[in-house]
């Protein structure tokens, strides 16, 4: 904005913002609530992968120490739900549907008696492939969100300072003056909105990164004990 008689001149990134025009203002007030959203988001989906590491290394540990499946059924029906103790249990049900009285139990899982055809075999690989599928949505959710934020926070960024060099053009011709003094503060002014949308944007997408990464790596240890669960009940004679 144009430098006028008397106006203090800004020493401060602070002075900036306070003194900057109404557009630049509000492009600055989305930014801050994107951020704001961001950082929400990013400690609570740390705090989700934390929790879904903790509850997978619990359930592996009660596991191994299982020396059949339907051991480890039992074993995992005790701990606090869980997407692995819900997989386990999916494939069991889904096989006790599939062989109505093939399991002669102790209680909800006993000993396997008969095989599946080849056709219920797919349609329990198809089960837990789903299931599989619905926890990594779920561990997914408002990831994608930080890739928005990421995107858009530069663009609206470059928005904000493309509007505030217009208006210290504008200020420019009006007051007849093109000198450095009346140019710096609206040149300065509008390089703020791009200043806070890089701050918005550089740990959202770092942040979304990782989170990919992270779910990823859930999704491929889910996967992995699905097999598990169909290799343990041919071993054991269920298939």
């Amino acid at each position: 904005m144009f430098l006028q008689v008397g106006r203090a001149v800004p020493t401060t990134p602070w002075d900036l913002v306070l003194t900057s025009s109404r557009e630049t203002k509000f492009v600055l007030a989305i930014l801050v609530a994107f951020s704001l959203v961001s950082w929400y988001l990013i400690f609570l989906k740390w705090w989700q992968f934390r929790r879904l590491r903790r509850q997978a290394d619990r359930f592996l540990t009660e596991i191994e120490k299982a020396a059949r499946l339907d051991d480890a059924y039992h074993a995992a029906m005790r701990l606090p739900a869980s997407p692995y103790n819900r997989l386990l249990r999916e494939g069991i049900h889904f096989f006790s549907e599939l062989k109505p009285g093939g399991l002669k139990s102790d209680g909800p899982v006993g000993v396997a008696q008969g095989t599946l055809t080849a056709t219920q075999l797919e349609a329990l690989r198809m089960v837990l492939a789903k299931d599989v599928a619905a926890e990594r949505d779920a561990a997914a959710r408002f990831i994608p969100w930080l890739a928005t934020f990421g995107s858009v926070s530069p663009l609206l960024g470059l928005l904000g300072t493309v509007l505030g060099v217009m208006d210290a053009f504008i200020g420019i011709a009006v007051g007849g003056s093109g000198n450095i003094a009346a140019v710096a503060p609206g040149v300065a002014e509008a390089l703020v909105t791009t200043v806070m949308g890089l701050a918005v944007a550089v740990p959202s997408v770092m942040a979304y990164n990782l989170f990919v990464s992270r779910l990823g790596l859930f999704a491929g240890e889910l996967e992995g004990f699905a097999q598990e669960i169909i290799g343990t009940m041919a071993r054991e004679g269920w298939l």
